[in-house]
């Protein structure tokens, strides 16, 4: 038994000396019991202080006086190692060397007060660990520049757009003051030259002053496809859907573009539908004339125009069909840029090419699909898909487009407010040559002054919406409370917008848009008319 023990013995002390990290065992009094040879590599000890029954201290101040414990006295050092390693029953800490390594040590009491001391070079996870952190730190150095950088260029960004946006809003502010400035002269010309054509019927200057018109509304149509580009990419127009009836969609088609296609020797033929739409009643309305007037402009006399609507499956489809020229696939894109048209179709009627590029940019702005099918020479299919709805009552057109309507005489009083003295001139010879009793004011003052509404009672008013001290909402209130409260009113303006048809609307006042067209009108006036003769009106 006494031979097996020395051999596990033995065995024991060769395994402990091939252990990569330094142990040595510590009795009660902190005196050396055993070491291996690792231990004694590590600290470089000389063998007297290797061999048990060696205190701690003399290890520990053998260390203080070669430097290992640092700069002071080796004594002092090394009771303060001593009570370093035995000041809790477990403790980690690390140290250099003799030969500048890291040296990490762990201490354990044991039950009976001894000490275990185990130890190991760990220079190399040192070094690594600071390269990692200063892996690290350049991390975090280089991603505090990034961020710097991206919260410059983001903030660079937001003032690059928000001067975008102040441009845009100044571009759209201009553009609807230059507007109202320029179709103001239009509208004058327009209402002479309406009467102009009515005075040279049948004479030698009816061609003349019909080549007049023709140019004028050319010039309208450039600046409005202009206008509409403008609101559209600087966000001013806001779509807001409602129900439409499918039939009053295709119905103000049929009245606006029957003249057109007849007078072009077309057929224009309109699907009945019982359809309802979720749309933007005057947006989607812009989308289908553009397409509607490009189907006539570029279809040859004889030819035919086909508008519909199609149920396909939870969407309503709107074909314009026509059997004009066409154009091939390659040509697709070319379509829908700006100032961008087929050689053919330039031969064929004049303009800029905006309404298509119109077109594309509604629907972009709308969220809708636009499809469409076309063989040169046979022709073309544009399908505008639109969302469909049941639950909805469809809503009807607050202002209908006016039928056509003959240009007989009218017997009516009608008071014309204008702040410029042109566009009152040429209303004036306008509604006389229809048979009207007219009198016209540059402003209410001027109503006020030459009291011009005494003993005279106007069946109706014309009011223009940019007076000089007062909107024409306000001007027509003014003369509601002081002539009748039930006084048919219109406002004739340059000013498109959707809020200030709203408005109007909510007032009962119907909107000319200017440059006013004379059967438009004619068809406005016919209806206030019909409401100053009313029963309930008279009644009022």
């Amino acid at each position: 038994m006494s031979a097996h023990r020395h051999d596990s013995a033995s065995s024991l002390r060769q395994a402990i000396d091939h252990i990569p990290q330094g142990i040595a065992v510590f009795d009660a009094r902190l005196h050396l019991v055993t070491s291996n040879s690792r231990y004694n590599t590590l600290l470089a000890l000389p063998m007297p202080l290797t061999r048990p029954g060696t205190p701690l201290f003399d290890i520990a101040l053998f260390l203080g006086d070669r430097g290992d414990l640092g700069e002071g006295d080796a004594a002092r050092l090394a009771i303060e190692r001593i009570n370093l390693l035995t000041a809790a029953p477990t403790t980690v800490t690390q140290r250099l060397g003799s030969g500048g390594q890291v040296l990490e040590f762990h201490s354990s009491r044991l039950p009976d007060g001894g000490l275990v001391i185990s130890f190991s070079d760990v220079t190399a996870r040192v070094r690594a660990e600071g390269e990692l952190a200063g892996m690290n730190q350049s991390l975090e150095e280089r991603v505090e520049e990034r961020t710097a950088a991206l919260t410059r260029v983001n903030a660079e960004l937001e003032s690059a757009r928000a001067k975008a946006d102040a441009s845009n809003h100044d571009k759209t502010r201009f553009l609807a003051a230059a507007s109202h400035d320029l179709l103001q002269p239009l509208n004058a010309a327009r209402l002479y030259t309406s009467t102009l054509i009515e005075r040279a019927k049948s004479t030698g200057l009816a061609d003349l002053a019909n080549s007049i018109e023709a140019s004028l509304t050319a010039v309208e149509d450039i600046m409005g496809a202009l206008l509409d580009i403008s609101r559209i990419d600087s966000g001013a127009l806001k779509p807001a859907p409602a129900a439409v009836a499918g039939r009053d969609l295709l119905k103000k088609i049929e009245v606006e573009f029957g003249p057109m296609a007849r007078e072009r020797n077309i057929s224009l033929r309109i699907v009945a539908t019982d359809a309802t739409v979720l749309v933007d009643r005057m947006l989607v309305g812009r989308i289908v004339q553009n397409l509607v007037s490009n189907a006539i402009k570029y279809t040859q006399p004889g030819g035919k125009v086909l508008v519909g609507l199609r149920h396909r499956g939870n969407r309503i489809r709107l074909d314009v069909i026509d059997t004009g020229i066409g154009f091939n696939k390659d040509q697709h894109r070319l379509l829908f840029a700006e100032f961008s048209r087929l050689e053919r179709g330039a031969r064929m009627a004049q303009g800029l090419g905006l309404g298509l590029s119109i077109v594309q940019r509604l629907v972009t702005a709308l969220g809708l699909t636009l499809e469409l099918d076309s063989r040169e020479g046979s022709g073309s299919r544009f399908s505008l898909f639109l969302p469909a709805t049941r639950t909805v009552r469809a809503t009807p057109e607050a202002n209908p487009a006016p039928a056509e309507t003959s240009f007989g005489t009218l017997d009516l009083k009608v008071l014309c407010v204008d702040n410029e003295r042109a566009i009152i001139e040429a209303m004036e010879g306008l509604l006389r040559h229809w048979g009207c009793d007219v009198r016209s004011a540059l402003s209410l003052k001027q109503i006020d002054r030459e009291r011009l509404l005494e003993g005279w009672y106007p069946d109706l008013v014309l009011m223009d919406y940019h007076l000089d001290q007062t909107s024409g909402l306000d001007a027509i209130e003014w003369l509601r409370h002081n002539v009748g409260g039930h006084l048919p009113a219109a406002l004739v303006t340059a000013d498109r917008s959707p809020a200030v048809r709203a408005l109007a609307e909510e007032r009962g006042i119907a909107v000319v848009t200017k440059p006013v067209k004379p059967a438009a009108l004619r068809a406005a006036i016919s209806g206030l008319a019909n409401q100053s003769r009313s029963p309930a009106m008279r009644a009022g």
